[in-house]
């Protein structure tokens, strides 16, 4: 009998990923939660059926988590993410689901480590004192961040509070490996992935090659904390996501981020895509 997964946020950076990754499989089921089903039909077909699920409807949660085994858990960027998330594990729980794979964050088991960590590792703390099976993906920053939330602007220019940090950035298409991995076969139980890319590169390193790959001048400018805080208040970001990504930045800039681990060849069996490669599969969007 085929195992039934439900991957929630299956539109986003890593869930879209995962589904694509998942799509295919034999005895694999996959339910792609998704606001409305119906507008979700490029996701359909094969082994993959799109659900209408959203966080804050226990309707829809129970209907979604009904015969479901295993469970890729997504939780949205939001200040009460600890309560939507236990709520989920709760209902996922009643339903008989056995092995929940949450998409964590790189650092979550720091001590104290920085809200957006201490959120996520809550979250897993809860997931392992359920009894059920866990595994927990540990990601840095997503190489398709400088696609969705830092791309050179029309002036070629990258702002970021970086200074010279370095970080080892992943493709969503790695981390969706090893989640689609863990959620399709056996010794992935109660274990915790460090997931990055093969290389730590600066903002400055990663705008060169925007550059080489694009055929246009990007360049890195160094922001300051003051103005890049001032900047995404002025956005209109409330003042916990900003206060949360100040943190985030503050790590990237001390260097914390620049760790490397061979997590991803040991767990898909091939190396993580570099970020030259990314940005050549990529070159189309920032031309």
């Amino acid at each position: 009998m085929a195992t039934t997964i439900l991957v929630t946020g299956a539109t986003g950076t890593i869930g879209s990923q995962v589904v694509s990754a998942l799509k295919g499989l034999n005895d694999v089921t996959v339910r792609a939660a998704v606001r409305s089903a119906a507008k979700a039909e490029s996701l359909k077909g094969g082994n993959v059926t799109p659900v209408d699920f959203e966080y804050n409807k226990p309707e829809l949660i129970q209907k979604a988590v009904e015969g479901v085994e295993k469970l890729f858990l997504v939780t949205p960027f939001s200040a009460d993410q600890v309560d939507v998330a236990t709520r989920l594990i709760d209902f996922a729980k009643v339903a008989g689901v056995k092995h929940i794979v949450k998409l964590s964050a790189f650092g979550s088991d720091f001590e104290p480590g920085i809200q957006l960590g201490r959120w996520h590792r809550t979250i897993e703390r809860y997931i392992e004192g359920s009894g059920l099976k866990w595994t927990h993906l540990r990601p840095n920053n997503f190489m398709e961040n400088f696609i969705n939330f830092y791309p050179p602007g029309k002036d070629g220019n990258i702002y970021l509070p970086w200074a010279q940090g370095a970080c080892s950035f992943i493709a969503g298409a790695d981390v969706a490996a090893v989640g689609a991995a863990a959620l399709s076969s056996a010794g992935h139980e109660n274990k915790a992935y460090e997931l990055t890319g093969p290389e730590a590169l600066t903002i400055a390193q990663a705008a060169a090659t925007l550059g080489e790959v694009s055929g246009r001048k990007v360049s890195y400018v160094d922001v300051p904390e003051a103005a890049a805080h001032k900047a995404m208040s002025d956005m209109g970001m409330p003042a916990w996501m900003v206060d949360a990504m100040m943190e985030l930045h503050g790590i990237d800039k001390a260097g914390y981020a620049g760790k490397v681990t061979d997590t991803v060849q040991k767990v898909t069996g091939r190396a993580p895509m570099s970020f030259a490669q990314f940005a050549r599969q990529h070159a189309a969007r920032w031309k």
